[in-house]
């Protein structure tokens, strides 16, 4: 069975099938790579949390930066964020984003948490 949330003509924001959890691309607010990142991380937070998940079941994570400029102050926020031991396998790359205020893009697939009642 195919779950999605949030969906609209366009997209989902959640997609689940066989355990695994889907998310589309988050975005974040700020001034900055930084506070962008850490808006973004934190609506992923939201998301697996209502799909049942966390950031401890990350299977993978692709992220796109506006500019490769920006790589260690992204870095600095994920590394504070993912949970040691935990790390997903992970791409990163520069990507045109949607808008031109958008500095970081975050695609997050994640296993549920056979342990989380939904």
């Amino acid at each position: 069975m195919i779950e999605r949330k949030h969906t609209n003509a366009r997209m989902s924001k959640i997609v689940t099938h066989n355990g695994t959890i889907y998310l589309c691309g988050q975005v974040g607010s700020g001034t900055d790579v930084t506070e962008q990142t850490r808006d973004c991380l934190s609506r992923v937070d939201a998301l697996l949390e209502e799909a049942g998940s966390s950031k401890e079941h990350i299977l993978q994570a692709i992220v796109w930066l506006a500019h490769m400029s920006d790589f260690d102050s992204m870095n600095e926020v994920w590394d504070a964020w993912v949970p040691e031991g935990r790390a997903p396998a992970r791409a990163c790359g520069e990507a045109r984003l949607a808008g031109s205020d958008l500095l970081v893009e975050v695609i997050v697939t994640a296993a549920v948490d056979e342990g989380a009642s939904q």
